[in-house]
């Protein structure tokens, strides 16, 4: 759920260091697309193929009867982590799934498309689509467990990067010279939004000039850095959602608070990622290390209605939330006692300059997110800027040619169907090469 434009690498207002750096020593893309929604999305990366190839037209909770949308992926599809595996690969997941069909997400599995079972010989994560950050519902392989216990202090987003680092940590103890292919996804910046508080009062009072400010600004900035062409129009601001100005002080305050949450909670997820690729670093393999950091599996959430809510849950189940109900907690959001959300006015703002928001596959607002690839021993355009047009389906035949890898004609005895998708290696060395996918 993070827009096109909220990261500082790609404009926006919220600082990405580790993004920028990686941007510094790598490629910025700037007409790379996902599906709009975090499932099909998820999907469509592991595997190369179209989202609905993969019985994945919808999250998982919305599934129906049809092909496309029964969100029961089948092996004729292998993931691009279960080819790897099969060529002596090491393969770790961390964080979201959401890619486990609702009915089987229980104690009583099957098991058999948990990530344990699709060519990921680790898994520590969440199945479903959100989980609270200081009290998740995670899983190791596919077993419960509870690490926030007897820990106040705990936050999902550290613990993650905690348990990547020490899983490459010992790869690398005991077999130094084989690849590792490590799928890195973290909770943020879905909602709940629940940073540590630091991160959320770094950003106290940069918000207070409103949405509005805020998408003008942006494009100011994107214009600068190259990311979209001179005097880009900015998409006009839908009529549903109300001028900044137009608002009462009491909004103002209350939704300027809730876009600082937010903000700190981006910036802390790329901190977190920055403390993973530190360890990389730290074992002598950065350079050497292929780094695709997409930001995002959508646009902005729009999921937060008009005033943002304490609990997102309840409006997705139709029981509205009272204006006067959420300025009172207003010292709640962000803590354990909220699953809260902001308004869709900041959803709006963080997709700058496109138009619309996460679900909705018609406008960029949905689909465009910002890729960095960093790859320092092999890249040379170091800081680069690639516009090319790409879509999430392109990142598993990537890392295959890449690897030097051809599809599999068959994966443990199913034939499988062809990826979808092209390879973006072309474009490493050429800035100006057309791009490879035409559809």
């Amino acid at each position: 759920d993070v827009g096109f434009g909220a990261s500082s690498t790609f404009g926006g207002p919220i600082e990405t260091t580790t993004l920028d750096r990686l941007a510094m020593h790598g490629l910025r893309y700037t007409e790379f697309h996902t599906t709009a929604l975090c499932s099909p999305t998820r999907a469509a990366l592991l595997t190369g193929r179209n989202h609905h190839s993969v019985h994945t037209g919808v999250i998982m909770e919305q599934a129906t009867g049809f092909p496309g949308y029964d969100s029961v992926m089948g092996k004729d599809t292998a993931t691009v982590a279960e080819i790897l595996r099969q060529h002596g690969w090491n393969t770790g997941w961390f964080g979201k799934n959401h890619n486990v069909p609702d009915w089987q997400t229980s104690q009583a599995g099957p098991f058999d498309l948990w990530p344990t079972a699709l060519g990921f010989e680790h898994f520590y994560g969440f199945v479903g689509a959100e989980t609270n950050q200081w009290r998740p519902a995670l899983f190791e392989g596919t077993k419960p467990v509870e690490p926030y216990l007897g820990h106040p202090e705990y936050n999902l987003d550290y613990d993650l990067a905690d348990q990547a680092i020490q899983w490459v940590r010992n790869l690398k103890a005991v077999a130094p010279d084989r690849p590792f292919f490590l799928y890195y996804a973290p909770g943020a910046t879905h909602s709940p939004h629940q940073p540590r508080k630091e991160w959320i009062e770094k950003y106290k009072g940069k918000f207070d000039e409103g949405w509005d400010k805020i998408r003008e600004e942006t494009l100011r900035r994107q214009e600068t850095l190259g990311l979209v062409p001179p005097n880009t129009i900015l998409t006009k601001r839908p009529d549903g959602i109300p001028p900044w100005d137009s608002l009462p002080a009491e909004k103002k305050a209350l939704f300027s608070y809730m876009m600082e949450i937010y903000a700190g909670y981006l910036e802390q997820t790329d901190y977190n990622v920055g403390r993973v690729l530190s360890a990389i670093d730290q074992l002598g393999q950065l350079d050497n290390t292929l780094v695709i950091y997409i930001v995002g599996d959508n646009g902005a959430s729009a999921e937060g209605g008009l005033t943002g809510m304490l609990n997102e849950l309840a409006g997705i189940n139709g029981i509205p939330e009272d204006f006067a109900e959420l300025l009172r907690r207003r010292d709640d959001l962000g803590t354990w006692k909220t699953h809260n959300h902001y308004p869709v006015g900041w959803a709006h703002a963080m997709d700058s300059p496109f138009q619309w928001t996460k679900q909705i596959a018609s406008h960029y607002g949905g689909t465009a997110n910002g890729l960095v690839i960093s790859w320092p021993r092999r890249i040379r355009d170091q800081g680069g800027i690639r516009p090319q047009w790409h879509h999430v389906i392109d990142i598993a035949p990537t890392i295959l040619d890449i690897a030097g890898i051809q599809q599999p004609s068959s994966v443990n005895g199913v034939a499988q169907k062809p990826i979808e998708g092209v390879s973006m290696a072309y474009s490493f060395d050429d800035a100006l090469a057309p791009s490879t996918r035409h559809t």
